[in-house]
């Protein structure tokens, strides 16, 4: 094993484009490989340009006929099946809207044969984590699935245990559900609650299908969740079934929606809590999966203040040369944000904070308090099925 980083990258996801005023801005993809290029990264990891995923490979977790009618509206926008979740407010067609998908799953498929195949320790891509899209449909800015089928390539070359883990602020229901019925999957999902927030589901007695129970695991976050309450979440859960799962790669996804910048969801949490984060998953990795770690990106909405800095963090941690939290960010970039979006640039690589949080194992738990007690709920609904205690 090369033990090197690699990032997935082609200009060309740049074309995955819902239109003028969609959310889902592509300049977050471009300004975010100009900050890792500012920083030099670019030079520290293999950089990689996947093919698009082809057919077979898309038929591992999506419809044929889905897969036929993404091609339809990709050639015609105008013919969009709305009964595909296409041509829809959240996933407009768009000219080439197949092959722009089909190159971002290429690139998550990618990473994932680099690092089974030991060509590369870690493997980023940074414009992946689509986990919202069904076998049959779109759904929430995603089109093809880009980590399920990251997920179905490791198992189809001999993967026997993986584990996914989305941080994003939106339920991984596409994940959960690709695999919703395979002992050899684990996912997990920290997300706002599905009370407040899309797509509505993620509710902790979603625990997996028949001979997959504790295979799905939800710790749904009420609104208002901040750094410390985040972290508290994240490590009461996911390290303890990691440990006992054992899985011989791990998959993440790193939305930055969590951010208290974002305007699409309703969580307080900071760049440093997301670094925190990144830095946790890469340690999980080694300590659980052999150092095999795939990582993704997904959502995230503050496309200039928010997304490039926290995917570079991401890239950086990966790469083995993590940035300085209280590192300038680089003139250069700063002024291609201005020519781009007219915005002004943030100035350095941190929100200017230091989380803290209080282990659950060792604090105890606060039956009063919210998160506390959606913490219990999750570790209820599934460690029992790993031989846990709750």
């Amino acid at each position: 094993m090369s033990g090197r980083a690699q990032l997935m990258w082609d200009e060309a996801v740049t074309g995955y484009d819902f239109g003028p005023g969609h959310p889902m801005d592509p300049v977050r993809l471009a300004l975010t490989m100009r900050l890792v290029e500012a920083f030099g990264l670019d030079r520290a990891v293999g950089l990689v340009a996947a093919k698009p995923a082809g057919e077979s490979t898309l038929r591992l977790v999506h419809r044929q006929d889905y897969v036929a009618a993404v091609r339809r509206a990709s050639a015609d926008p105008g013919s969009a099946d709305g009964s595909y979740g296409l041509g829809t407010e959240d996933d407009p067609a768009f000219a080439a809207m197949h092959e722009a998908s089909a190159l971002i799953a290429g690139q998550s498929v990618g990473a994932a044969e680099a690092v089974w195949r030991g060509d590369a320790l870690h493997a980023v891509n940074f414009a992946g984590g689509l986990h919202h899209a069904m076998p049959g449909s779109a759904a929430g800015f995603c089109v093809y699935n880009d980590a399920s089928l990251a997920v179905a390539r490791l198992l189809e070359l001999g993967a026997e245990r993986v584990a996914y883990v989305d941080v994003d602020v939106h339920h991984g229901d596409g994940v959960q559900a690709a695999f919703w019925e395979d002992p050899r999957v684990l996912t997990i999902s920290l997300h706002e609650h599905p009370r407040t927030l899309f797509p509505g589901t993620g509710w902790p007695e979603e625990t997996g299908g028949p001979g997959a129970e504790g295979g799905a695991v939800n710790l749904a976050l009420p609104a208002g969740t901040g750094d410390a309450g985040w972290l508290r979440a994240f490590h009461a859960v996911v390290p303890e079934l990691l440990a006992e799962f054992r899985p011989q790669v791990l998959v993440t996804q790193h939305g930055a929606d969590t951010h208290f910048d974002d305007p699409l969801a309703h969580l307080a949490v900071s760049l440093d809590a997301q670094r925190l984060v990144m830095e946790a998953c890469h340690e999980l990795a080694h300590a659980y999966a052999d150092g095999r770690w795939v990582a993704l990106g997904g959502g995230g909405y503050a496309v200039v203040d928010v997304v490039p800095r926290s995917w570079t963090h991401l890239v950086a941690i990966a790469a083995g040369q993590p940035v300085d939290p209280e590192s300038a960010v680089p003139q250069e970039w700063r002024d291609e944000v201005y020519a781009r979006t007219r915005q002004l640039a943030p100035q350095r690589m941190t929100d200017g904070l230091r989380p803290q949080w209080r282990d659950f194992g060792a604090s105890g738990y606060d039956p009063a308090d919210r998160l506390d007690q959606a913490i219990l709920a999750t570790r209820r609904a599934v460690f029992p099925a790993h031989g846990l205690l709750p």
